[in-house]
């Protein structure tokens, strides 16, 4: 069964919290024992759901550098294993993001796993990102979805991408790529900052409303402006503000994802 966030538009703003897995299978810095990613993985989504979160996103973020579109299987099955054990504890809408733009992989672990959305970094028009040059596959995104019977997975997508060149598409704006973004079949559409833990602006994240997808602020949501943007956005994803001292590398901090919801919660 497929458990929902609220539809675009209806009722208060919904919040995500990042799961940011250690070192996997094929990193860099991978440990050789797949246990502590579990532990720590699972003790976080405990303290998010505990906290009042409305849904989990998993994410590989510590296999930097990353691998584009072709990860390592080993780094794949570690996230189906890490996806799976989070949905056999917790009821609630669990995502997964593959970097860098796995995003046909992605379905599978959303499927395989009993996932209700992915976070997809190249569905339309092209960037360059830190890993190289990331092309939009809609098409191949999409089709896999029919393929292995995943309707009910939505396909979130970034606009516009954090750490990433876009002189390629420096004609469009935020809303230009959004359109296409949804014409080509785009559940929810991402905004970010420039860099992990930097806002977009107000103005930014109202640029993409009324298009028939979910807005989704993707980085740099914290106390400062998790209100302002939450009063615009459908979904705010959060990260580095969950951490402690603010940082995305350090382990998840309850009292700071507590304070977050409750101030979304209470504006909302």
């Amino acid at each position: 069964m497929t458990r929902r966030l609220r539809a675009p538009g209806q009722g208060r703003c919904d919040f995500v919290g990042c799961l940011h897995l250690l070192p996997l299978c094929g990193s860099p810095h991978w440990s050789g024992n797949l246990q502590p990613v579990l532990d720590r993985c699972l003790s976080e989504a405990e303290r998010y759901v505990k906290a009042g979160v409305d849904g989990l996103i998993v994410e590989n973020t510590h296999d930097t550098p990353y691998q584009r579109v072709d990860v390592d299987a080993g780094t794949i099955a570690g996230m189906a294993v890490a996806a799976g054990e989070v949905r056999k504890r917790f009821d609630l809408p669990i995502g997964i993001q593959v970097l860098a733009a796995a995003d046909v992989a992605a379905i599978d672990v959303a499927v395989t796993c009993d996932l209700d959305f992915i976070r997809a970094e190249g569905f339309v028009f092209a960037h360059v990102a830190d890993e190289g040059i990331i092309q939009g596959d809609a098409a191949g995104i999409l089709r896999r979805r029919a393929h292995v019977k995943a309707d009910a997975v939505e396909v979130w997508t970034d606009i516009k991408k954090k750490h990433s060149a876009h002189a390629v598409t420096a004609d469009l704006t935020l809303r230009e790529e959004a359109k296409g973004a949804v014409y080509c079949g785009a559940d929810g559409v991402i905004i970010t900052g420039g860099h992990t833990g930097e806002p977009p602006t107000s103005e930014e994240v109202q640029s993409v409303a009324g298009l028939g997808a979910r807005v989704v602020v993707g980085s740099g949501v914290d106390v400062q402006n998790v209100v302002s943007l939450g009063s615009i956005a459908d979904v705010l994803i959060v990260g580095s503000a969950c951490k402690q001292g603010g940082d995305w590398r350090g382990p998840v901090d309850p009292q700071r994802v507590a304070r977050l919801v409750e101030m979304l919660h209470e504006a909302g």
